[in-house]
């Protein structure tokens, strides 16, 4: 396992559910955070007691700029990067026969666009590092669709498509990318669902301790993708 004294870690959406926990584990475990959030406010309420290992930012996942300002930030800070955790998503109800263009569009850039472009602009600090991480939290929805919520599938597929791009492209360099994969997690993104109760769900902190590993894992024994589940079915 990589030591993790001094490593930087950013992490979109670290304000509730999976990002939060992720954030509470990589605390316990010794990381420095640069955390990620529409609502600094919020973020910046939950871990007024971590400000010398932690850091929060706004970061909006449809604004360039935002993602631009919170790596330069940073780097400002800390000095260096060595990890980047796309956490952050939307879903909504649009299928093939209802919903607008607009809902459309907006998954498109919070689940595909928003990973694609803060990954681009971390690239040249995760590269200086010599062991960057990428991971990408994805769903089940990417690996295989079991409802009609057809842009959150089209978007999360998308997103699989980019975390295996990007671990090409970057392999030489030294980063390591991984896209995780659960079923149902006990979050507010899934809070209205009826299919699964929330005992049965997968805990966020239970994934955040599979983040860690990926993280923690040497250059010469990657993991590409990651799927977790909560109940049995046939998943490809």
């Amino acid at each position: 396992m990589l030591n993790v004294d001094n490593r930087v870690i950013m992490i979109s959406g670290a304000n509730r559910g999976i990002g939060r926990a992720i954030a509470n584990r990589l605390l316990a475990e010794g990381f420095r955070l640069s955390l990620g959030a529409r609502n600094i406010q919020k973020l910046k309420r939950i871990f007024h007691k971590q400000t010398e290992r932690v850091k929060c930012f706004k970061f909006e996942a449809t604004d360039l700029c935002s993602m631009e300002n919170w790596v330069d930030s940073t780097i400002n800070i800390y000095g260096q990067l060595d990890g980047l955790i796309n956490n952050a998503g939307a879903i909504n109800n649009f299928s093939i026969e209802v919903g607008e263009e607009f809902e459309l569009d907006y998954l498109w850039k919070v689940n595909c666009k928003a990973p694609l472009f803060l990954t681009r602009f971390c690239l040249p600090h995760l590269k200086k590092s010599g062991i960057g991480r990428i991971i990408n939290i994805s769903s089940l929805s990417g690996k295989r669709v079991r409802n009609e919520k057809v842009a959150y599938n089209m978007s999360k597929h998308a997103l699989m498509a980019l975390s295996h791009g990007t671990r090409q492209a970057t392999w030489k360099d030294g980063i390591r990318v991984t896209a995780i994969c659960p079923s149902f997690v006990d979050t507010e993104m899934v809070s209205g669902t009826s299919k699964i109760s929330k005992e049965l769900m997968i805990k966020a902190e239970d994934l955040a301790e599979v983040v860690s590993l990926s993280l923690k894992l040497p250059n010469n024994a990657a993991i590409p993708e990651i799927v977790t589940n909560c109940r049995l079915e046939d998943q490809f």
